[in-house]
C-alpha cells in the first residue's frame, strides 16, 4: 500500500520534542508525532504511596487521558463521574511500567513521581508516543531535583522509547498512522530501552490469527524506530542536563 506521504514501511512520522514546555512542573515536554500531540508532565511529591513507606525508594506512576477534542469528533471528558476508560487505565499503567523498568528507585528515594500525559491531538500511537515524551519529562524533573541538591545524581539507568509495527494488506508498517491501524490485520507495540531490551511488548491480532513468522521482522522494524526516538530523545536533553546513560 502507498503511505501518506510517500513514506517508506520502515519510516517514523515526522516527531519532534519540545522540552520544559509547561512553566510550573518538575519536568514537562510536548511531543508532537505527526498528527498526534501529548502533552506530559512530571509532579514530584515527597510522599509514596503507603505500600512503598519505610522500604526507602521511590515510585513513578502515571495518568493518561485524551481530551475531548482529540478526536474528529467531542468526547465525553475522562474521569466524570469517577470513572476512567478501561483503556486509558492500561495506557497509564503502560507508562509507569516503563519508566520504572529505567529508573533506580532506591536512588530516587521515598518519593513519588506522577506523570500526566495528555493527548490533545490523537493520529494513532497516542501510547507509544506518551512513554516517549514522558521519559524526556521525567528526567527533566530528575534534573531539577539534582540542581536542587535533592539527588546527589540523576538515577536513570537507560533511556526507554515506544513505538507501534502493523501488519497490513500482508505488509509490516513502522509508526502506522490512525488510517493505517485501523485496517491493521495485526498491531503491536514495543517498548524497549536504550541497549536494545525490551520493557513490554502487546501484539493483537485484530479479526484473526497471524502467522508467528511475522514477530520476527516486527521486532526488527522496532528496533529500528526506537533507535532514531532515542537518538531524537538525547538531542533534546543534551543542553538541559549531564546524560546519565
Amino acid at each position: 500500500m502507498r503511505r501518506s506521504r510517500g513514506r517508506e514501511f520502515d519510516a517514523l512520522r515526522p516527531v519532534g520534542i519540545a522540552p520544559n514546555y509547561l512553566d510550573f512542573a518538575e519536568g514537562s515536554a510536548l511531543i508532537t508525532w505527526g498528527k498526534t500531540r501529548v502533552l506530559c508532565a512530571a509532579s514530584v511529591m515527597e510522599e509514596v504511596p503507603p505500600f512503598k513507606k519505610h522500604t526507602g525508594e521511590g515510585w513513578i506512576t502515571a495518568e493518561y487521558a485524551m481530551l475531548p477534542r482529540s478526536t474528529p469528533t467531542r468526547q465525553l471528558r475522562e474521569g466524570l463521574g469517577g470513572r476512567v476508560r478501561g483503556r486509558s487505565q492500561e495506557i497509564q499503567r503502560l507508562i509507569g511500567r516503563s519508566l520504572r523498568a529505567v529508573v533506580d528507585l532506591k536512588s530516587l528515594g521515598e518519593r513519588l513521581i506522577v506523570m500526566d500525559c495528555d493527548v490533545l491531538q490523537a493520529d494513532g500511537g497516542t501510547r507509544t508516543a506518551a512513554i516517549t515524551g514522558a521519559f524526556v519529562a521525567l528526567c527533566l524533573a530528575l534534573e531539577s531535583l539534582r540542581r536542587r541538591q535533592s539527588l546527589a545524581f540523576i538515577p536513570v539507568t537507560d533511556p526507554v522509547a515506544a513505538v507501534s509495527v502493523a501488519l497490513v494488506d500482508g505488509r509490516l508498517l513502522l509508526d502506522p498512522d490512525y488510517q493505517e491501524d485501523s485496517q491493521a490485520e495485526a498491531d503491536a507495540n514495543f517498548v524497549i530501552t536504550g541497549k536494545g531490551e525490551l520493557v513490554e511488548v502487546q501484539v493483537t491480532g485484530e479479526d484473526r490469527p497471524f502467522p508467528a513468522a511475522f514477530l520476527d521482522d516486527m521486532l526488527a522494524l522496532a528496533l529500528k524506530g526506537v533507535q532514531d526516538l532515542i537518538r531524537l530523545q538525547k538531542e533534546t536533553l543534551q543542553p538541559w542536563l549531564p546524560l546519565p546513560w
